[in-house]
């Protein structure tokens, strides 16, 4: 299983987590309490209930990078560009906008 946290404007808002079923997000509970809160995207409202997928989220897709960007990643980090989960965790960290990607010890490794 590999998974991350989701950082909106440097806070934590949830984490997102690919394991054999296909991909979960869940906004924190701490997230949601806050008075500021706002959805990392709007197709993906706040609420408690986990967001289920058999594909990675059409957001997080987006924040991949595209054209000569990835074929850098690609090459630097030996990555498949048909492994959307491992190029969302290695390019994702410092993305445009108010959303990043922090990855986290797979659940494996503990």
């Amino acid at each position: 299983m590999r998974q991350a946290e989701v950082h909106m404007h440097d806070q934590v808002a949830g984490h997102l987590r690919q394991d054999e079923q296909g991909y979960t997000f869940a906004y924190t509970p701490e997230y949601l309490s806050l008075a500021a809160a706002e959805p990392v995207s709007l197709t993906l409202p706040l609420r408690e209930q986990p967001y289920v997928e058999r594909v990675l989220f059409p957001f997080f897709d987006g924040l991949i990078p595209e054209g000569w960007l990835l074929d850098v990643a690609e090459r630097n980090w030996k990555l498949n560009v048909r492994d959307r989960m491992g190029l969302l965790l290695a390019c994702c960290r410092d993305c445009i906008g108010a959303v990043s990607i922090h990855p986290l010890p797979n659940a494996d490794d503990a």
